[in-house]
């Protein structure tokens, strides 16, 4: 696998870093799981004891005289051949899940941002948002200029209130910056770090859907991987509407700079709308979260009973029917019942 470049550049710190997410991502989600399904891992030996450990209490339940039916073995056998899939192939897990946790979400934000006419939608969002911390950045070294005169020569009385405290004004505009680039790169950061870290896992989660004891941390497993991919589908669509918003406000801002004109209270504006959107980043993450917190996953097959060798179905018969309806039931040997 190709190194991920660590150094972010200072013209473009947002796009360096984003980029270097991505990588990691991937880097930790294909290599983890090659590492852990590779022969005499840590997960390749406890599949290997689990599916080993299933066969035998098959096998002893068949012993001692509760055979499974047709439907029951059928399915205990796919359940098998589907966690050797996952713990096993990487071509099938690729294509089943990885690809789909990893990828699927830029796709549906491109549908869902397309139809909403939403930037970045059709490709190019981190170039938007590195477009937008170059313009806030513009803006901070810029400041909000001259207090504009009158035809008397004297200063206007400006239209908005004053700032809280002296130097609000510049303290605002770099702080509207780096929240607006801390919301964006540590949302992207937590759905891609987590997503690359449980692919990298599923040869271990895979095996806990043997048991119908553990089978919770395979469900929670995945719960956590669709709640990943949601949360990038998620944070893509809420920066498509902060970046429809930002842009051409900001636009508007660097052109009055440029002909020389004030921004007296845009400033605290552009403060208050970084921290609103940070705050609908996190809102959308914890939402989805708990949307993928609710799946839940049915148990393959009903709990077995105890062998207790046909004596409580024979006196449970013996007591609905009459006494002149008793029929001798007819002993049978352990090796019969085996082999029906």
């Amino acid at each position: 696998m190709a190194v991920c470049d660590s150094i972010p550049s200072p013209e473009s710190f947002a796009p360096s870093v984003l980029t270097f997410l991505d990588c990691q991502a991937q880097a930790i989600g294909a290599g983890g799981y090659a590492a852990l399904a590779a022969p005499g891992s840590t997960a390749s030996v406890l599949l290997t004891g689990m599916v080993t450990l299933l066969i035998a209490l098959l096998g002893y339940r068949m012993l001692l005289g509760h055979t499974p039916t047709v439907r029951e073995g059928v399915l205990t056998f796919v359940k098998i051949g589907l966690v050797l899939l996952l713990a096993t192939s990487w071509p099938a897990y690729q294509i089943l899940v990885y690809d789909i946790i990893l990828r699927s979400p830029a796709e549906l934000a491109a549908t869902i941002g397309g139809a909403a006419s939403l930037p970045g939608s059709g490709g190019g969002l981190v170039d938007r948002i590195d477009a937008v911390d170059q313009a806030l950045k513009i803006l901070a070294i810029e400041g909000v200029g001259p207090v504009p005169l009158g035809a008397n020569g004297q200063p206007v009385m400006p239209s908005v209130p004053p700032p809280p405290f002296i130097g609000f004004d510049n303290f605002a505009l770099g702080f509207a910056r780096v929240i607006f680039l801390v919301a964006t790169i540590a949302s992207f950061a937590v759905v891609r770090i987590v997503a690359g870290l449980l692919l990298a896992l599923a040869p271990l989660f895979a095996t806990f859907l043997l048991f119908d004891g553990t089978r919770g941390l395979f469900a929670g497993w995945l719960k956590a991987l669709i709640g990943s991919a949601l949360g990038s589908l998620a944070i893509a669509i809420t920066l498509g509407v902060t970046l429809a918003f930002l842009e051409p406000w900001l636009a508007t801002l660097l052109a009055r700079r440029g002909a020389g004109l004030d921004i007296m209270g845009a400033p605290a504006q552009l403060f208050a709308a970084a921290a609103v959107f940070a705050i609908a980043l996190a809102a959308v993450m914890v939402i989805v979260g708990r949307a993928a917190y609710g799946l839940r996953i049915p148990a393959w097959l009903p709990a077995w009973p105890a062998p207790d060798f046909g004596i409580s179905t024979q006196r449970g018969e013996a007591a609905r029917q009459p006494v002149a309806a008793h029929v001798p039931i007819e002993s049978r040997s352990r090796a019969a019942a085996i082999a029906d």
